[in-house]
């Protein structure tokens, strides 16, 4: 059994950035402590759970990934604490990835004594922009300025940093996006993310862009033709700049992490909002932990964890191994698919109109492709030409 992959949720935030629609907020000093102590529990119990579910859970983890809100806000004494119950229930190999994800100043130096201290050796900082009043409209409580300070400073403690761009924030222009672009290059990260903008519901932004006010920048959105524009100009600066695209959104130095939900490995998440996948055969088992904090602190003993459980069986696997498959610049191998889940590949149809190519045994999306990939994803597993 190959070793596992963990993820960790940590909702907190000293602010909710107002395009986030993930399970996080800004929480008080109780209910952090108290959210560790039930996130240790969960982990102590992960192996149990996991029988009762009736597949195995891997003995080790070769990577660790912190997310949230901001992961950074924990102290030495929480990172101890989280990572003492991982250590024991689980053989973390040498060498493992261990990330955290980080604010710009808001890594405090008994924060990175305690990251340092239980081996985290990457940290992923959430910059979204590097310019001033692009991050300020949208809640971000750094600047340009704090950025590359904080980005000199991991470096200098011996971290890998990678760095979070977002595309199409409000008034942002095609010279500030190049701008941005252009000093993540500069600042000599391995890697960076770079993520359209997404609007929805979920956010105070999206809320009111769909009831056509203006507060948050609604109304200075720059249009989707011109953002993703902008994205496929981002992807030819960073391959010029020695940052290669391995994945829709990835550029640089692969994460070991992330190439696991990538590849359909097995990974467990602990906390709130977290989710889990374990393989059994070839279908497995997915299951997600509650979004709501007072659910996950209130269910605590005999009332156990607040879960939703799937079962995943062969055609939910095919379409998890093309949809995953896809969003990685190298594609997906025929030949393995077929391998796995023999007729249901040939069913296919890889038209190509310039969004879908096949070379040799591969499959892969066109950087126009990219673009659309879930477009392109419900064509294909509908059977229609693209």
């Amino acid at each position: 059994m190959s070793a596992l992959g963990v993820y960790v949720s940590v909702p907190f935030c000293r602010a909710k950035c107002s395009f986030c629609n993930f399970a996080s907020g800004v929480f008080g000093d109780a209910q952090m402590q108290g959210y560790v102590g039930r996130v240790c529990e969960e982990i102590r119990g992960a192996r149990g759970y996991g029988a009762g579910l009736g597949v195995g859970v891997a003995e080790s983890v070769d990577s660790v990934y912190l997310g949230g809100g901001t992961p950074s806000l924990l102290t030495a004494g929480m990172f101890g604490e989280v990572f003492g119950a991982l250590r024991g229930e689980f053989a973390v190999n040498a060498g493992s990835e261990i990330t955290c994800e980080c604010a710009p100043g808001q890594v405090s130096e008994g924060s990175l004594e305690g990251m340092l201290g239980v081996g985290v050796n990457r940290v992923s900082f959430g910059v979204q922009s590097f310019v001033d009043a692009e991050g300020a409209g949208v809640g971000r409580m750094h600047t340009g300025e704090a950025c590359r300070k904080e980005i000199r400073r991991m470096l200098g403690a011996g971290l890998r940093v990678g760095v979070d761009l977002i595309c199409g924030l409000p008034g942002q222009t095609f010279e500030s996006w190049k701008y941005s672009v252009g000093e993540a290059i500069a600042s000599g990260v391995e890697h960076v993310s770079v993520y359209m903008l997404e609007v929805d519901e979920g956010s105070r932004l999206g809320r009111e862009k769909m009831a056509g006010g203006a507060r948050y920048g609604a109304g200075v959105l720059p249009e989707d033709e011109a953002v993703a524009d902008w994205y496929v100009a981002a992807c030819e600066w960073l391959e010029e700049a020695g940052l290669g695209q391995y994945e829709i959104s990835n550029f640089g130095v692969k994460s070991r992490h992330n190439l696991k939900y990538w590849r359909r490995e097995g990974y467990l998440g602990f906390g709130m909002d977290a989710h889990s996948m374990l393989r059994d055969g070839v279908g497995g088992v997915r299951w997600a932990g509650t979004a709501a904090m007072g659910e996950y602190l209130g269910g605590m003993g005999a009332r156990g964890f607040v879960r939703t459980v799937e079962r995943v069986g062969i055609e939910g696997a095919f379409e998890e191994a093309l949809f995953t498959g896809l969003r990685q610049v190298e594609g997906v191998s025929l030949r393995e698919l077929r391998g796995e889940f023999g007729g249901l590949v040939d069913g296919m149809d890889f038209g190509q109109a310039g969004l879908v190519e096949v070379c040799g045994d591969r499959v892969r999306l066109t950087r126009a492709g990219r673009l659309v990939s879930n477009e392109v994803f419900g064509r294909l597993l509908e059977g229609v030409v693209v």
